[in-house]
């Protein structure tokens, strides 16, 4: 349904938009991000697949050109990848036999049923000019990066060399490993902090939310019955406008300020207690992050270089390589005709193991 007019976003044709945006971009070197995990390169397809990051760029400026909302959706689905077992591409992967696949876990029902297809057909013409020699997982990866890219924000290099995983995680490890838009800071710090994250890289992450849309049951209950005190009262009365019960079906932007420009304008939102979840709001209330967001906020260079190093180190979590996995002829399945396995049981080990 339509989102409310006072969060409309910018009446810019979008290719014009876009054409703004590639010229005002930072790139960010090797020097200041994290090094390779081992089996990664950042040279990986350099023989074997030399126009792979033109041609998903290239599909992906088309893309965006008609439908520039579509950049969430794949940055979404990249962060849902890595954070539940690694960037193993076992989100993509259909349900089975033996089970539910990830997509079927609460917080992957509203992940953009595009953006899967999207991924897809960017597989298919890669391997059309490549042979099969490049994995979902790598795809997925570098059609995230894109989305930053080609909305407005810094353009990077990513370590490449991913395989896809041959399992998907059962629903108690996607939902253990998905904080909730609820969930407070001290969460979301005990969540990352286990699997690597400072409270840096935690506030810069959480910046992705600078664009993309949120349907309102995500934060209805900072609405309803009362306002939370930590939300500004016009903010309030708006998206009270936009979500009019606690079970409307509407859906509004993340990011008022720009809400389709990769940009720092978050971090403002949030110093104006403007903040739509609770997960993004108490990143300003709470005294250990607060000094991060206004850093941020005040400096869009920061922030980028923090996000790119932040998404680097995420985007290397319990990578398959070598000879681990396969490569994917089919993102949404396995090459092989066998069910797909899953973990009889979850133990403190594999929940490490399904890391962010």
């Amino acid at each position: 349904m339509a989102m409310a007019n006072i969060f409309k976003a910018s009446t810019i044709p979008t290719f014009i938009f876009l054409l703004l945006l590639s010229c005002n971009t930072i790139i960010i070197s090797h020097a200041q991000t994290p090094a390779p995990a081992p089996g990664l390169s950042y040279t990986f397809y350099r023989t074997t697949c030399p126009q792979l990051e033109s041609i998903i760029q290239q599909n992906l400026r088309t893309v965006f050109a008609s439908d520039i909302g579509q950049a969430a959706g794949l940055l979404r689905l990249h962060f849902h990848d890595c954070f539940v077992q690694g960037c193993d591409g076992s989100v993509l992967l259909n349900g089975s036999a033996s089970g539910p696949s990830e997509q079927d876990a609460p917080p992957n029902l509203t992940l953009r049923a595009q953006a899967f297809a999207i991924i897809e057909n960017l597989r298919r013409l890669v391997h059309n000019a490549c042979g099969r020699v490049v994995s979902c997982s790598d795809i997925t990866a570098l059609a995230a990066r894109d989305a930053v890219f080609l909305s407005g924000g810094p353009n990077y290099s990513l370590p490449l060399g991913r395989r896809d995983g041959l399992t998907f995680a059962t629903r108690n490890a996607t939902l253990a490993n998905l904080p909730p838009p609820t969930a407070n800071t001290s969460t979301l710090l005990n969540s990352l902090g286990q699997k690597g994250f400072t409270p840096t890289d935690v506030v810069a992450l959480s910046g992705g939310h600078t664009i993309g849309i949120s349907h309102c049951t995500s934060f209805t209950g900072r609405l309803y019955p009362t306002r939370d005190p930590t939300m500004d009262q016009t903010f309030f009365n708006n998206l009270r406008i936009t979500c009019p019960a606690i079970n409307s079906t509407n859906t509004t932007f993340m990011d008022i300020r720009s809400p389709n420009v990769f940009d720092n304008r978050y971090y403002v939102d949030l110093m104006n207690r403007q903040g739509l979840f609770t997960s993004d709001q108490d990143l300003y209330t709470d005294s250990r992050t607060r000094s991060i967001v206004t850093s941020f906020a005040v400096n869009q260079t920061l922030f980028y270089q923090n996000f790119v190093s932040a998404m680097i180190k995420m985007a290397q979590l319990s990578v398959l390589t070598g000879t681990q996995g396969e490569i994917r002829a089919n993102c949404s399945r396995r090459n092989s005709n066998d069910l797909f396995i899953l973990p009889t049981m979850e133990n403190d080990q594999d929940e490490k193991l399904a890391s962010y």
